[in-house]
């Protein structure tokens, strides 16, 4: 049995893409241009259209047209963080000079902050009770101008009525909010735990990633729970990076740091894993 027609427009148009006959970044022909050059009703070159936004191949922009989704070069993030070197980890400044280091462009936005009440997986996460105030800290990260990462950072409320009062200010701490805990407190981040899983993007992250909603492209979702010299908890940090321009290294033992380094093949996490690196992050 013969595909239907949208589905032969599709795989053409796709064919197309691949072979670079339509670059990456290029727009596509338009409704009526593709109308005349496959025979085809308006509603079928939209069905095809449909189908190739489905698969993360096109993007419609309203008011301009349907352009070929930008080649995205994915980048390697070394989650272990290296005590001697501090460098690792995959957080605030490390992150934005390993990704300078790899000659590409790191753009971090400000921090969205609010002061919010645990729900129960972050309640369970802190060792706080259910109901009580955290202080949220969200950023958006990109790559090159392109969506990375979603990064959220959450502390107790107590941190910020010993004094630590920079954590609820919509600014960026500089010099990193361990440092800045350290040299406020005298909490000193001594580890961190790691909890990696695959999900279906949400809606939210589907738009910001510019990636399907149907769980095509999956994200890999990082929990970090931080603890202090008294093996308590003081931060959960949910990184969501989009696994098509996304890869994550768990480095055990003496092995180099730098990105040069870092593995580079295609395998990568199949579901959830967890590791308990002994640096900073």
């Amino acid at each position: 049995m013969a595909e239907p027609m949208y589905r032969q427009i599709a795989d053409d148009l796709r064919g197309k893409i691949d072979s670079g006959e339509i670059a990456h970044g290029a727009q596509l022909p338009t409704e009526i241009e593709l109308m005349d050059e496959y025979s085809a009703s308006r509603n079928t070159v939209r069905d095809a259209i449909k189908l190739l936004t489905t698969r993360g191949m096109v993007e419609p922009r309203p008011g301009q047209g349907t352009f070929v989704v930008q080649k995205i070069n994915p980048f390697v993030t070394t989650l272990t963080g290296d005590p001697e070197s501090g460098q690792g980890g995959g957080e605030g400044r490390i992150y934005v000079a390993e990704v300078e280091a790899g000659r590409r462009s790191p753009t971090v936005s400000d921090p969205r902050v609010e002061v919010q009440r645990a729900n129960e997986a972050i309640a369970d996460a802190l060792r706080i009770k259910e109901g009580d105030q955290v202080v949220g800290r969200h950023y958006q990260r990109f790559i090159d101008g392109i969506p990375f990462s979603l990064q959220t950072s959450f502390y107790p409320m107590s941190l910020v009525l010993q004094g630590a009062t920079r954590l609820i200010e919509a600014t960026d701490i500089t010099e990193g909010t361990v440092v800045y805990l350290d040299e406020k407190l005298g909490v000193k981040q001594v580890g961190y735990r790691d909890s990696i899983q695959v999900r279906p993007p949400n809606d939210q992250e589907a738009v910001f990633f510019r990636i399907p909603a149907d769980g095509q492209i999956p994200v890999f979702e990082v929990y970090r729970i931080a603890f202090d010299q008294d093996r308590k908890r003081v931060r959960l940090t949910i990184t969501v990076y989009p696994a098509d321009r996304n890869r994550l290294v768990v480095s055990v033992g003496a092995v180099p740091m730098r990105e040069s380094d870092a593995v580079t093949s295609g395998d990568g996490p199949a579901g959830t894993a967890e590791h308990t690196p002994s640096g900073q992050g």
